[in-house]
């Protein structure tokens, strides 16, 4: 069956498919909230009063785990699964593939006379075993020390899917090392919330509950048509479109930015958002993106660890599901050359239930101390640690979108907007005396209200904006775990309180009262970190120039920011505050680069495949048919130049490619730079050819599936 015919057929059912049916909601959404959750209501229900206390005082306080609980609750949880339809349970963990993994075993046991019982034991709830060197671990697990870890993390709550109890769990090797995102994410969470009371002690706190990051991602996603999707071998094994030509339509309208959702992705939506409602995921806000075939749905704020959970389960819903509404959803960052990519903004707070928001100014935020404080610490963080923050959303994937006037640049910088970062000049200059008003907008129109005004613009070209009362953080890619970001921001900000902490028990200690100790370190923060705050375009090369001069790092691609994890600083932040040590930390250094070259060179070779078995028959093929048309035909004479000149380009640069394929680096850190700096640019080669030859040949025998089919038919 040739291109055209695949296409052609499905272009056909999709046009003729019947939008499934809306799966409306009975309960309200707060019924059904939860639902399929252990959480603290189930919990409640389900479990003796001594033991629901003892697990919330480890939930809430960071109490260690009672094992003496353990057999009660995993018969409790088990009843409760069970009665959800459950037959399995896992041990779901994060290991440093970015992904989930997941081993399902039965609560049925033989019962030995010939019949079967179901137990569920609280040394299973507690602890599994995987085999821990079948997973990246960058060395720490070899084939013959393969025993590893997962232990429960009672902080994370415990939800059915289908037929399967999932238990979100640590995941560790023999020796104690960290092999996964959430041990190091909990240990951070830990690092922040010591020195971040340490800090409220100061202000005069008592009773101070624990201080815990929050965290709200944004997920961005495209959605193709299976059977376009099943098409095309470069988006079917690498997420991304190695080649297309660029349609005569695509976002240059801006119609598409919140426009009317199409009637089958809706259906998807509402799908997706019932069975997030289940699972405890409270999915907010749903749109479409500004790219064709591109949505959104983002979350209200969580703690940053069921956040990160959260997000790992949404994606996989979300792929789920899209398959049953005949679609395939695309997180990888940049699917389609020449429309925008997709991010994961990643709103980020700290703060209790007993100080609040720590992030939150109020109106007159220069007289707001304590804000000012934890804000400056941030900065400082951001400044200090910029290298790291741009190492942890460091990806092949992501390196397509970041500084592509769609996406904040590769350079880490702070927007504040007006009213802070006049609050913060002030500072420098010695004191805050006022804080700009947010004031009142009158439209001109007597039938519309007056709108309250923001004391600030939002500036979507900054990596890391302040937005009211929060920190955005933009540069995260759209397949990317936050887990990552989160370890390196909650590290980093921990160790500017630390520095924060210290200067005002000493500047006390010495005699000063705390108020012009507060005033004295904001005004040393503010000149020393000013230069890491920037409200302008970040997209501009002008900003690119000052940045340099401000010495800002700008490390335009993986390759360039990886190294950011093997500094001196880098390592000695996180085995100071305990989150990664040093070995753990190289571990992860090795995986990022390991995976980076995995990932181009599967791009590389389906480069090579696809053109060589796809395109150029195709071309051939047609030049075939042009040149016996040339002898009667001066159009197919004049055509056939065109195409073979294209050919021969593709012809030259494949041989290239495959040629610069058969490099032999010294290592893995030759291997990336030679991926990056070679393979890289002859693959664009590659694909211009390709793409100019795509848009001379007969439709008919055009073998991928276009751009214009991919993300305009659903």
């Amino acid at each position: 069956m040739t291109g055209i015919s695949v296409r052609k057929q499905a272009v056909a059912a999709i046009a003729s498919q019947a939008v499934a049916p809306f799966a409306t909601i009975d309960e309200t959404p707060d019924a059904l909230f939860g639902t399929n959750v252990f959480g603290l209501a189930a919990m409640k229900a389900k479990l003796p009063k001594d033991v629901f206390k003892s697990l919330k005082k480890t939930i809430d306080k960071g109490e260690p785990l009672n094992p003496a609980v353990a057999d009660v609750v995993a018969s409790a949880m088990r009843e409760w699964a069970m009665a959800k339809g459950a037959t399995h349970y896992a041990h779901l963990f994060f290991p440093l593939t970015g992904a989930m993994a997941e081993k399902h075993d039965s609560f049925i046991s033989p019962d030995g006379e010939g019949g079967a019982i179901s137990e569920f034991q609280g040394k299973l709830l507690v602890q599994g075993e995987p085999d821990a060197s079948s997973f990246p671990n960058g060395g720490i697990r070899q084939t013959s020390e393969a025993r590893g870890y997962t232990a429960w993390d009672v902080t994370s709550s415990a939800f059915v899917i289908d037929s399967t109890l999932y238990i979100p769990t640590a995941f560790v090797s023999w020796t104690g090392e960290a092999l996964d995102k959430k041990t190091p994410l909990l240990r951070s969470q830990q690092a922040l919330n010591r020195q971040a009371t340490r800090i409220l002690k100061l202000f005069g706190h008592e009773n101070i509950a624990n201080v815990v990051a929050y965290a709200g991602p944004e997920q961005e996603y495209f959605l193709v048509d299976r059977r376009f999707f099943m098409s095309r071998p470069d988006l079917l094994n690498s997420g991304r479109t190695l080649f297309g030509a660029k349609p005569p339509r695509g976002q240059e309208f801006e119609d598409l930015y919140f426009g009317a959702i199409p009637e089958r992705v809706f259906a998807y939506m509402v799908d997706l958002e019932r069975e997030l409602l289940k699972l405890g995921i409270p999915a907010k806000t749903r749109h479409n993106e500004v790219a064709p075939g591109q949505f959104e749905i983002a979350p209200v704020f969580e703690s940053a660890n069921m956040a990160a959970d959260h997000q790992q389960v949404s994606m996989a819903v979300m792929r789920k599901l899209a398959i049953r509404h005949g679609f395939e959803c695309l997180t990888h960052e940049k699917p389609f050359a020449g429309v925008n990519g997709s991010g994961k903004h990643v709103n980020f707070s700290f703060g209790n239930s007993t100080q609040g928001n720590m992030l939150d100014p109020g109106d007159t935020p220069h007289e707001n101390a304590q804000f000012l404080v934890f804000t400056a610490g941030v900065i400082r963080a951001v400044h200090k640690h910029g290298g790291l923050l741009r190492a942890a959303i460091a990806a092949a994937q992501n390196d397509h979108r970041l500084g592509a006037n769609e996406a904040p640049p590769a350079i880490i910088s702070v927007f504040l907007g007006e009213q802070l970062s006049d609050v913060f000049d002030q500072l420098k200059a010695g004191g805050a005396k006022s804080s700009k008003s947010k004031g009142v907008m009158e439209i001109g129109v007597d039938t519309l209200p007056k709108l309250p005004k923001d004391a600030g613009d939002r500036n979507r070209t900054s990596p890391f904006a302040f937005t009211g009362n929060r920190f955005e953080f933009r540069a995260v890619g759209g397949g990317q775990s936050i887990s990552g970001p989160l370890i390196a921001l909650q590290t980093a900000i921990a160790e500017s309180l630390d520095y924060i902490a210290g200067k005002l028990e000493a500047s006390i200690g010495s005699g000063k009262t705390l108020n012009a100790s507060i005033q004295t370190l904001l005004t040393e923060l503010s000149n020393e970190n000013a230069a890491v705050v920037f409200n302008g375009n970040g997209y501009s090369e002008e900003w690119h120039r000052e940045a340099e001069k401000r010495g800002l790092l700008n490390l335009k691609t993986t390759v360039d920011a990886l190294p950011q994890l093997n500094t001196p600083e880098t390592i000695k932040l996180f085995d100071k505050y305990n989150v990664l040590t040093p070995r753990e930390l190289k571990s992860r250094y090795e995986i990022y680069l390991e995976t980076y070259v995995k990932q181009v060179l599967v791009e590389a070779r389906l480069t090579v495949k696809i053109a060589k078995t796809q395109i150029l028959p195709a071309v051939i093929k047609y030049q075939t048919d042009l040149n016996a048309a040339s002898a009667v035909s001066s159009p197919a004479k004049r055509l056939l130049g065109e195409v073979s000149g294209f050919a021969d380009k593709l012809d030259s640069s494949l041989a290239a490619l495959e040629k610069s394929l058969g490099h032999e680096a010294s290592g893995v850190e030759a291997e990336a730079k030679h991926l990056k700096d070679d393979v890289l640019p002859l693959m664009l080669q590659v694909r211009g050819a390709a793409d100019s030859l795509e848009s001379l040949i007969a439709d008919d025998l055009w073998p991928l599936p276009s751009y214009q089919e991919m993300l305009f038919i659903r």
